[in-house]
């Protein structure tokens, strides 16, 4: 593809306005400046514009490793929005495929393929969200089967979907569920009489969060983990 084409697919800016930054030195390729729009760009390329990386065009799938005090908004004035940490140019507005708490930690998918992200947050597709749980208090005897036959929340006319809890010890545990209803881990805990102190998402359906990633950092999602979410 010529490096003006991409550029305007990338960005949305029109091919004359294009044109003319590559001409004035504003586009790099791979590390090297390049003036010449016709510049032949494969997806392996690293294209800058303004100081940030282009991705191809296409469907874009993010996975952040979500910090602690940033908010999966942008109408926050108190708090850093995970918005912001993701710096790239788009066409089409980016979509959170299952919004994180600002004290929560850990998965957060990104992207701007609406039905790729229904199929993460619909409660009909059941896609398992994976959490690491610290606990004020241990768990009572009987959590795991309460977990598995539902929690009634407060203020709800159903219980939670059945869920897995798995005690790593008596203060953390790992817990799946399949839906996401509003602060819900913390909400069936404290059913349970707890108090989460800590929350932290380790995977979300058969994606699981890249240890190499510091909290703040991100990356692309590989075609094979894309593929992951059915």
């Amino acid at each position: 593809m010529r490096l003006d084409k991409f550029l305007c697919e990338s960005t949305g800016l029109t091919r004359i306005q294009a044109k003319r930054i590559i001409g004035k030195g504003g586009v790099s390729v791979n590390g090297v400046l390049q003036k010449s729009p016709a510049t032949k760009v494969t997806d392996k390329c690293e294209v800058v514009y303004d100081g940030r990386p282009l991705r191809s065009p296409g469907p874009i799938y993010i996975m952040l490793n979500k910090p602690l005090e940033t908010v999966c908004t942008s109408l926050d004035d108190d708090y850093r929005s995970v918005m912001g940490i993701i710096d790239i140019e788009t066409r089409t507005p980016l979509l959170i495929a299952g919004r994180l708490d600002m004290d929560t930690t850990g998965l957060l998918l990104i992207t701007d393929d609406g039905k790729w992200s229904h199929r993460i947050t619909s409660p009909k597709k059941e896609c398992g969200k994976r959490y690491r749980v610290t606990l004020a208090e241990p768990l009572v005897d009987d959590a795991a089967d309460r977990f598995a036959k539902g929690i009634m929340l407060r203020g709800e006319y159903d219980a939670t979907l059945p869920a897995k809890l798995e005690v790593l010890s008596p203060l953390e545990v790992l817990l799946t569920i399949h839906e996401g209803k509003h602060h819900q881990v913390k909400r069936m805990f404290a059913a349970l009489n707890n108090r989460v102190v800590e929350l932290h998402r380790e995977q979300v359906g058969n994606i699981v969060l890249d240890e190499t990633l510091e909290p703040g950092e991100w990356r692309y999602l590989t075609e094979e983990e894309v593929s992951l979410i059915d």
